[in-house]
């Protein structure tokens, strides 16, 4: 009897979110996909952790309603995103000031009116306070707590100019964002007349927290589109944490489609070969993995640079009163560029009674991370955190692909006729460029197989026990 001459239309090596959109756009067209993880679990580094009751992030990515792959990837309509108080929450100067984005009157979907400062947290009682000083904003008159260095937004120009900005942005269509003149992003905020206290004090920890990046070294192209995105939509989580998307895309796919615990050891245009079943034939391969593991199937391929993050989880039974807001550090006076009750923003992430608080650190954290950050989050919340409990600290060394310039956001995903890369590594460091990523792929990959008529059926796929 003759063996078969493949045993899948496409092998997609990876069940992170990039894979598995692919993988559910390829079955969705009649393309026998078989999907190989080496670890555990899918999801890659959107992983979620379960202790006594708590959903941990490992890194905590934030996502944006206005992520377009979050409405076109087939299999995540059933997807629930929990959104954080309108706006961000800055600590600055000692108190807290709410920065709001407003719908302008007339323009596009999610186009802006103005950014509004408010007072909204007293100092601790052991600081001074600073004079007030009444600040004009359009449409509104509010008081906001000053000092000689102004607050994190600045003056009501200053705030004018930041809201016209982002107002630009907004209506700007990405394909047009994506052909500006490339400069690291702080300079390119400078070279717009944007005034350094509003940088310092808004931009900076914003895209600290959007691309764990306060250096603001990234691609001015991938900052335009992460301030796009905050200025069009709202930041939210995934329900029941991070993994809730990957693990939606893959009981989307096809029984047996998806299999864990099987690690590729090399990969060709017609075959790959793993350490547990040896080789696998098909017509095609997606190597979906993280950069690092995609160089090692693929050696030539380039390795970025990475920012490493740190989350540090931490409960309490009487949480700070900030609501659902996501809590940015103004001044950069600690360790933790953004902060939250996760549990006001999603219920689902914490035990009834307790409030999950967590803390992301971008770069190289601290000798004593968890002292470190109970500091810094005591100074920022205005509570003592001397009762807290520690739940969990997540250090991953290569958590985002640095995104300097020069950047492609468009990294070619179609290496050979029959062999394909994808990943946030191939387009932004973000949920959205993985899921953009993988359609990519999934296109390319059609385009070349003819998928547009019928695919003849491929022979059953072998059995390849799921790992406990």
């Amino acid at each position: 009897m003759l063996e078969p001459a493949y045993q899948a239309d496409v092998v997609v090596v990876g069940a992170g979110v990039a894979g598995l959109s692919a993988a559910r756009r390829l079955t969705s067209a009649g393309v026998t996909t078989m999907v190989l993880e080496a670890a555990h679990g899918v999801g890659g580094r959107m992983a979620t952790e379960k202790v006594d009751g708590f959903r941990l992030d490992r890194i905590g990515q934030l996502l944006s309603t206005a992520y377009p792959e979050l409405r076109l990837t087939p299999g995540l309509d059933g997807l629930v995103l929990r959104p954080f108080a309108p706006g961000v929450l800055l600590h600055g100067d000692g108190r807290h000031h709410r920065a709001l984005v407003q719908p302008g009157a007339g323009g596009a979907r999610g186009a802006l009116h103005a950014v509004r400062a408010l007072a909204s947290a007293p100092r601790p009682p052991s600081a001074p306070r600073p004079p007030r000083r009444p600040v004009a904003v359009p449409g509104r008159q509010v008081s906001v707590p000053r000092s000689r260095s102004g607050a994190p937004l600045g003056t009501a120009v200053d705030q004018a100019r930041l809201g016209a900005a982002l107002s630009r942005l907004a209506g700007t269509p990405a394909e047009r964002l994506l052909s500006r003149p490339e400069l690291p992003a702080g300079e390119a905020l400078a070279a717009r007349g944007l005034p350094a206290r509003t940088i310092d004090g808004f931009l900076r920890p914003l895209l600290a927290a959007l691309l764990c990046d306060p250096g603001l070294t990234t691609s001015s192209r991938c900052a335009d589109l992460a301030l796009r995105a905050f200025a069009r939509g709202r930041l939210c989580l995934p329900e029941g944490g991070a993994d809730a998307l990957p693990e939606l895309l893959a009981r989307t796919l096809p029984p047996g489609a998806v299999h864990t615990g099987v690690r590729v050891t090399s990969v060709s245009t017609t075959s790959v070969t793993t350490a547990e079943h040896g080789e696998i034939r098909c017509r095609a391969v997606l190597v979906a993995t993280g950069a690092r593991a995609a160089a090692e199937l693929l050696p030539g391929l380039r390795v970025p640079q990475f920012h490493p993050v740190t989350v540090v989880h931490h409960t309490t039974d009487e949480p700070p009163g900030t609501g659902a807001s996501l809590l940015l550090d103004a001044d950069l006076g600690g360790p933790v560029a953004h902060t939250a009750v996760v549990s006001h923003v999603d219920p689902s992430r914490a035990p009834a009674g307790r409030a999950l608080v967590s803390s992301t650190v971008p770069g190289r954290p601290p000798g004593d991370v968890d002292t470190a950050v109970r500091m810094h989050l005591a100074r920022l919340y205005g509570v003592s955190t001397a009762r807290w409990e520690t739940l969990a600290v997540h250090h991953t060394a290569e958590a985002v692909p640095a995104m300097r310039p020069p950047h492609d956001l468009r990294r070619p995903v179609r290496l050979l006729a029959g062999l394909y890369v994808c990943g946030d590594h191939r387009d932004t460091s973000t949920v959205q460029g993985a899921l953009h990523s993988g359609h990519r792929a999934s296109a390319a990959i059609l385009a070349d197989l003819g998928a547009g008529r019928s695919l003849h059926v491929a022979d059953p796929l072998p059995t390849v026990p799921r790992a406990a």
